[in-house]
């Protein structure tokens, strides 16, 4: 394995690496960053292979990335990863740019009988018999120079990307899985897939739960104030104000400050510092646009035993399948997922228009999997039948 590297840490350099790869048709990356005590995770460094070397890209030393990141979006080339997600996820938080023509040996070893997500090491010994360190994981990317032991950390992140495509291409061509694990590697190419819903964590803050809608409109409030304030400061979020005192402040707003002072389990120098914001976020009018949010909230419904007995057994079934045709439930039905499809009919449509899960699950199941309210189990002396109402 060659494992040597051009060190790219000058515009000039990073010209020369563009031109020199102008025609190649593929191209493997990964990334450095670090991501602890900030709101913007800083970017550290990024490794390369293409048919003409290995290379190591600065980004800590170079202001405009444009040379590589044009490569990332040129459909003729095949840009491989492994877990590339949160690697296009930062790239175009901060460059604006989505990569195209995308292969993940993550999400295509979970169509070759692999786990999912399998995690790179796994894969680089089960396919290749190479074992790879596990030290420096958490190295701090941010020193320079780097140490020979974290470059070579590094490069192994991108010297096994080129055969680990080889072999996972050959299968699932093999095994005519292809346009199943593409359309699985498509949404990494659109920006409707990096969208985070800014009142995320408020909706799904299990806080809301006790809560009347004065308290849900201030808590929703309370995690817009810490993630506007930690971008501000580019600090993490926790930084700010822990998310487990939350729960803490929202309780006392109704017996005033002196009661936030005097809970032993709140720091009081932040109910001093913070004390007149929060009143003003719990006193404010709420608006329009806040009535829409919290009428995003989700429901708690009762849950009905005899339908939870049903569902569980339908995702057995699902199971099953997925281990008939060795493909790990987790990529193909997460339970997540599962769950979601009773409560937006939206979600199943957005599942399924996917193909290749019509084409695993067979049009007739597919359509229970879209209406599973409307599924009836029927258990006979001599048969067990699972029928859709009309």
């Amino acid at each position: 394995m060659d494992n040597t590297y051009t060190y790219i840490d000058q515009p000039v350099a990073l010209d020369d690496f563009a031109h020199q790869n102008k025609d190649i048709d593929w191209l493997c990356f990964d990334t450095e960053f670090v991501g602890e005590k900030r709101y913007y995770t800083q970017l550290c460094l990024i490794q390369v292979a293409t048919e003409h070397g290995n290379y190591l890209i600065d980004p800590l030393q170079l202001d405009d990335l444009k040379p590589f990141l044009a490569l990332l979006e040129d459909p003729a080339i095949r840009v491989i990863t492994h877990a590339g997600e949160n690697d296009y996820r930062i790239l175009y938080q901060q460059h604006g740019i989505l990569p195209k023509n995308t292969f993940d040996t993550q999400i295509a070893a979970a169509f070759a009988g692999y786990k999912y997500p399998v995690s790179f090491r796994k894969l680089v010994h089960s396919e290749l018999g190479v074992r790879l360190k596990k030290s420096f994981t958490v190295a701090d990317w941010e020193k320079r120079p780097l140490s020979k032991e974290t470059i070579g950390y590094a490069l192994n992140d991108i010297l096994y990307l080129y055969e680990l495509w080889q072999l996972l291409r050959t299968r699932l061509l093999a095994d005519d899985r292809m346009h199943w694990a593409e359309e699985e590697f498509a949404p990494l190419e659109t920006a409707a897939y990096y969208y985070r819903d800014p009142d995320h964590e408020a909706l799904t803050s299990n806080l809301m739960r006790n809560m009347n809608k004065h308290e849900r409109l201030f808590l929703i409030r309370l995690f817009r104030w810490r993630r506007e304030l930690a971008e501000r400061k580019n600090k993490s979020k926790e930084m700010i104000l822990s998310t487990k005192l939350f729960g803490h402040i929202v309780r006392s707003m109704r017996s005033g400050k002196k009661a936030l002072i005097q809970n032993r389990r709140f720091p009081s120098h932040l109910a001093d510092r913070y004390w007149n914001t929060f009143q003003k976020l719990y006193e404010a009018a709420i608006t329009e646009e806040e009535q829409d949010v919290i009428q995003r909230i989700p429901s708690e419904g009762k849950e009905d035993p005899k339908e939870k007995l049903l569902m569980e057994m339908l995702y057995g079934i699902i199971k099953l399948k997925c281990m008939e045709y060795d493909i790990d439930v987790s990529i193909a039905l997460p339970r997540g997922d599962f769950k979601k499809i009773k409560e937006d009919p939206e979600h199943a449509e957005h599942l399924f228009a996917h193909s290749w899960r019509r084409e695993l699950f067979g049009s007739t199941f597919t359509e229970w999997l879209q209406q599973p309210d409307k599924l009836h189990v029927d258990i006979g002396p001599n048969q067990i039948s699972l029928h859709r109402s009309k």
